[in-house]
């Protein structure tokens, strides 16, 4: 009997070696197609990275792109108003000097500082003068 345990015994050492022997080399023939596959993964998920990155400049500055030709437009939108009251004022003001004299008149009733001579002109209109003092 004490033959088959030590035969049993020497059965299981080498079974456990040859299993460890061979757990050792697919490990060593894997292990560096794990690591070429691990980088791969790795290099992917830096390129989509990248590529995430790059579509979110491109869309920030299509943004900022979009809001300054918005924000030129207003603008030239508000000229043309302008231009377009100032038109309409000048016609209106065009021939009609005793409006201004009225305006130039009465806006310098606000300033009490002010002195305004009136002198007569054509058809007895007075016309202001500036008080020039120095």
């Amino acid at each position: 009997m004490a033959y088959k345990e030590d035969n049993t015994m020497r059965n299981v050492l080498i079974i456990s070696v040859s299993v460890i022997s061979s757990i050792a080399i697919i490990t060593a023939g894997v292990g560096p197609i794990y690591g070429v596959w691990a980088r791969g993964l790795s290099g992917k998920a830096q390129l989509q990275e990248a590529e995430y990155t790059r579509q979110v400049a491109v869309l920030e500055a299509q943004a900022k792109k979009d809001s300054a030709e918005q924000l030129a437009e207003a603008e030239v939108i508000r000229a043309r108003g302008v231009a377009e009251a100032n038109s309409i004022i000048g016609e209106s003001l065009k021939d009609n000097p005793a409006y201004l004299q009225y305006l130039w008149i009465t806006e310098g009733e606000k300033d009490s500082n002010r002195t305004v001579y009136m002198v007569p002109s054509n058809g007895g209109a007075p016309v202001p003068t500036f008080d020039i003092q120095n």
